[in-house]
Formats: structure tokens, C-alpha cells, sequence
């Protein structure tokens, strides 16, 4: 049997663990608030011109003068997991196509283009080098 003082603690909690619960899966629902398409249509509408595999496929594979190319840590074609180059972990395949959760939060979108251009380029990439480069990943079917 439970002792009276601890089932009213209970009671008083349970408003505030399920507003926590209602917030979490606002959270979750978030999370898969945009698609690889919509942020190709996204940073080709910002470009003011449509994304170019080709010329993703370049940008994506290129080294811009530095020592490390997106496919050093994403592989080529980035289709499996690749592993990063200096913390060795492993990253889940960047291709939409082999990985359903790809490009699909917004804030993480923005977070990894920020920082991973700026480990390969040294700058933030334009809006049209991150539509080519979608519109590469966005090449490849299973």
C-alpha cells in the first residue's frame, strides 16, 4: 500500500509529466518537418535556379583546396554509411533513397550544411551549391 503523502505527489505530478509528454512529441512531430525535395525546391527558389547534379556531383566529390571533400566522410556514392573522417564515426548514407530520415528536419539541415561546409570550404555554401548538391543525392535510387 502506498503511503497517502506520495500518491498526492503523484497526482500533483501527473499534469506536469503529461504536458512534458504532450511537448515531447511536439518535438518529434517537428523533427520531420521538411523532405529532400522540399529543401531542393527550398535552396533552388533562394538560388533562383534549379539544382544540378552535375554540378553536385563536382561540388560533392571536389576538395575546394582543402583536405577533405563531402565524400570523404559521406563516400562515394553516398548510398551506405560512411564514417567520419577524424572521429571515425559513423554516418548514416546521405542519399534520401537509402535513408528515409534524410534532409526531412530543418534545423538539422541548416546545422550540418553550416558545419560541414565550413570543415570542406572554409565558408557557409550558397544556396545553389546546396540545391546541386540535393539535386546529386536526389540521383540516387536503390
Amino acid at each position: 500500500m502506498t503511503p497517502r503523502p506520495i500518491r498526492a505527489a503523484a497526482r500533483r505530478a501527473l499534469p506536469w509529466a503529461l504536458a512534458l509528454l504532450a511537448a515531447l512529441s511536439g518535438l518529434a512531430a517537428h523533427a520531420a518537418d521538411t523532405s529532400a525535395a522540399q529543401q531542393l525546391q527550398h535552396w533552388s527558389a533562394q538560388a533562383d535556379q534549379p539544382g544540378d547534379a552535375a554540378a553536385g556531383r563536382v561540388f560533392f566529390t571536389g576538395r575546394h583546396g582543402g583536405e577533405w571533400s563531402c565524400a570523404s566522410c559521406h563516400g562515394n556514392p553516398p548510398t551506405a554509411n560512411g564514417r567520419h573522417e577524424s572521429t571515425g564515426k559513423t554516418i548514416a548514407p546521405l542519399a534520401p533513397a537509402f535513408n528515409p530520415k534524410a534532409f526531412t528536419d530543418s534545423a538539422k539541415v541548416d546545422k550540418w550544411f553550416r558545419r560541414n561546409c565550413r570543415d570542406v570550404l572554409q565558408r557557409e555554401c550558397s544556396a545553389q551549391e546546396k540545391a546541386d548538391v540535393l539535386a546529386f543525392l536526389q540521383g540516387f535510387k536503390p
